[in-house]
């Protein structure tokens, strides 16, 4: 059976793709995240946006949140280091006996700090499929942002970063959201502060209300401020991770919205990054797993 469905199934959304082999035919896209399933719902679900791609058996592998405590079913953490648990993916029982669905597992670290993830291991194994010989840093901007130290084929460690949410935050629910309207971005006041967290990390939430101050009184534009948001936020993140990418290849793997900041942060530290679409290496860790299943 050449045809198969890839699905990336977070906590606020679900997009399946169908796929030829290892080439993308169409996607699909709903809000129907974890976050708003309870677990008889998720078969219904996956059924409803699936639609005619399951006339006939049909094989699903799936990454991301659906396999979380809360989801589907659960699909234990897999320990670091190890290599992408693509191998160890977690049948789900289904109601309808002509769908088979697979769940690849997230991975967990207890030191040097307890971490986990869900979804993003799956990228790194599309990374490795596209370069078995990749060895340091990968970076995966989101929500929560993961940087991965990968070498010999192996997840050797990882850490989380939150900036994602925190901006999400601000913007949303503090008082800089008056400030921060839209979603305007300026890549020079945006490595002005980058520049700024990164030699002062320490003054991060001193600097914040600069930004509300800065538009009462001297009429700072949002994009700026959104701008300077970001830079102070990915700057103090830069300054955290530091031992991660300094003097290492790395490759970004993220959306459109999320990865040119990261690019231009990296870039103004000297690096060259690598840059892989995140949807691409998704599908690419979802065939890896399909291959050996």
């Amino acid at each position: 059976m050449s045809r198969w469905i890839a699905a990336d199934w977070g906590t606020s959304a679900l997009r399946l793709t169908l796929m030829e082999d290892e080439a993308p035919l169409d996607t699909r896209e709903s809000g129907d995240g974890m976050n708003r399933l309870t677990r008889d719902m998720f078969e219904p679900t996956l059924r409803t946006l699936a639609g005619d791609w399951l006339d006939g058996p049909a094989g699903i592998f799936a990454c991301g949140m659906v396999g979380a405590r809360q989801g589907w079913i659960e699909a234990p953490y897999a320990p670091v280091p190890c290599t992408p648990p693509t191998d160890r993916t977690i049948r789900v029982p289904t109601e309808d006996p002509d769908l088979e669905v697979r769940i690849v597992p997230g991975l967990s670290q207890t030191a040097p700090h307890p971490d986990v993830m869900r979804g993003e291991e799956t990228q790194i194994a599309g990374i490795l499929r596209r370069r078995p010989d990749f060895d340091g840093i990968v970076c995966l901007p989101g929500t929560h942002t993961k940087w991965v130290h990968v070498s010999a084929g192996e997840i050797v460690s990882f850490r989380t970063v939150m900036s994602g949410e925190v901006f999400a935050t601000l913007a949303g629910q503090s008082v800089l959201r008056h400030s921060l309207a839209g979603d305007g971005w300026s890549e020079a006041p945006f490595l002005d502060s980058l520049s700024d967290a990164i030699s002062r990390p320490e003054t991060l939430t001193a600097r914040l209300f600069e930004l509300r101050a800065a538009d009462l009184l001297l009429g700072q534009d949002a994009t700026t401020a959104r701008s300077l948001l970001s830079g102070l936020l990915l700057g103090a993140e830069l300054a955290a991770t530091k031992p991660w990418w300094l003097g290492r290849e790395v490759i970004v793997t993220g959306s459109a919205a999320t990865t040119p900041a990261y690019d231009a942060a990296l870039r103004a530290q000297g690096l060259q990054p690598i840059i892989l679409p995140a949807d691409e290496m998704t599908r690419a860790g979802l065939a890896a797993a399909r291959e050996v299943s």
